[in-house]
């Protein structure tokens, strides 16, 4: 799975490049996730525009980057299309996640959340 990488202030933008987040990839994306998190990236933003369909084991692979991140630190998610939303609403992932749409306004909240 190829994944886009930049910085935007202190937020590494993780932008998955394929079109589906399924059971065909997610454990490569999953794993991808992990070494960022590993590497001491704290605060990312996950820009999903580019992916038109997520399954279980996509949805699976976020949510456990989620969980590595251990508190310690912030995943969000961004650029979701209407069917990614919907599936998103439909398991209440909108409730665990913060969702944005657009990567500009996901870094503004995310730098803000400075103390």
């Amino acid at each position: 799975m190829q994944l886009d990488q930049r910085k935007a202030g202190d937020a590494l933008i993780v932008t998955p490049l394929e079109d589906r987040l399924d059971a065909r990839v997610a454990t490569d994306f999953k794993e991808r996730m992990i070494e960022l998190i590993a590497s001491g990236n704290t605060i990312i933003v996950l820009d999903l525009s580019k992916v038109e369909f997520i399954d279980s084991s996509g949805l699976g692979a976020i949510v456990s980057s989620l969980k590595r991140m251990g508190g310690r630190g912030e995943l969000v998610v961004c650029g979701l299309r209407e069917t990614t939303m919907t599936l998103f609403k439909l398991t209440r992932m909108d409730r665990v996640f913060q969702v944005f749409d657009s990567e500009q306004q996901a870094v503004s909240a995310l730098s803000g959340n400075k103390g």
